[in-house]
């Protein structure tokens, strides 16, 4: 049997009253929120955070720059800083090397 019109939206209508109050029947979809939410008194502002104060317009501008990059030239960005960490560090063996046996790092004798 088919209702056609009226007759099938009046079968459609409820009137169970649901009670929105239940934690049971309505737990929270996402567990914490509501206090986090609530626990947040201060409305989201523009103003930069605390720790961009510090920072210079050259380092902000860097920022810009790397935040622009694709995953594949930030990679190779590291990459980069990985091999001139890893120079320097060989420079400065060689020269500790070098100060050694130049007696420059000798402590004087008391």
């Amino acid at each position: 049997m088919y209702l056609i019109g009226e007759d099938f939206e009046s079968s459609l209508i409820s009137f169970e009253k649901l009670d929105r109050a239940s934690p049971d029947l309505w737990p929270e979809q996402l567990p914490g929120v509501a206090e986090f939410a609530a626990s947040c008194k201060h409305p989201i502002t523009n103003s930069p955070p605390k720790w961009m104060a510090e920072l210079e317009s050259e380092d902000i501008e860097m920022l810009k720059e790397l935040g622009s990059l694709t995953t594949a030239n930030l990679m190779e960005k590291v990459k980069g800083l990985q091999n001139l960490a890893y120079q320097l560090g060989l420079e400065e063996s060689r020269e500790m090397t070098r100060g050694k046996f130049l007696n420059i790092l000798e402590r004087p004798k008391k």
